[in-house]
């Protein structure tokens, strides 16, 4: 009886052993993505320091800084949708800091039916986090000619269009008060699934050792 049930033993002890592995690296996986998740949170909440003259895309990446300008050149609608506030445009336009740089601010939501409200005129204190969005792909149509309209937060294409630099500001709050609604960075767009995968792996372990069970319970009455 031991050699009938030897083969669908080791299978069962191997399969199991390999599915806990998985689900153990998920686990393992899921705190290192939560530290990241909280290092990121963490920088974009930090106290704000103004605009570097040579920002970084990896060291930079969300990083908090305050600009003082004001708004210059046209302004593009990126097609949006929002829980809170359902269908409209992500508002980006040009900002001449008082510095001397030019760059791209994300100035946040206009809805439907307030897409062209005027901005502010003068000077304008924006203070948010830097941004560098990978949002544009293949798949990403191109902006629409006739109605101006993004699909997608496309810096180096938007940049160009608006004769600034790469470097996009994500306005956090806008000072004076602007018709747009910010749309601040955050981690809520960061995928962080591993807890559902190690349970997924878990689970297919308790199920391949509940069938290895049965495999050798009813090899074993066929013997009795």
């Amino acid at each position: 009886m031991l050699r009938r049930i030897f083969f669908p033993l080791l299978m069962g002890v191997v399969g199991c052993g390999v599915l806990i592995a998985l689900g153990v690296w998920q686990v393992q996986r899921l705190a290192w993505k939560t530290e990241i998740l909280d290092q990121i949170t963490a920088t974009i909440v930090a106290p704000p320091v103004p605009l570097p003259d040579d920002a970084d895309p990896v060291a930079d990446e969300y990083l908090p800084v305050v600009a003082t300008g004001h708004i210059t050149g046209q302004t593009l609608s990126v097609l949006v949708s929002t829980a809170e506030n359902g269908a409209g445009y992500r508002t980006i336009t040009g900002f001449r800091t008082d510095d001397g740089h030019k760059i791209v601010v994300d100035l946040g939501f206009l809805s439907l039916d307030d897409r062209g409200a005027a901005l502010p005129t003068g000077d304008l204190t924006v203070t948010g986090n830097l941004l560098w969005p990978d949002e544009a792909d293949s798949w990403t149509p191109a902006p629409d000619e006739k109605t101006g309209i993004w699909f997608a937060r496309d810096l180096p294409a938007m940049a160009e269009v608006l004769q600034a630099e790469p470097l996009l500001l994500v306005a956090r709050r806008i000072l004076p008060e602007s018709p747009t609604v910010p749309m601040p960075v955050g981690t809520e767009g960061i995928p962080n699934d591993h807890l559902g995968y190690a349970i997924t792996w878990f689970m297919l372990a308790i199920g391949w050792a509940l069938m290895t069970g049965l495999l050798i319970h009813r090899t074993t009455r066929k013997d009795a």
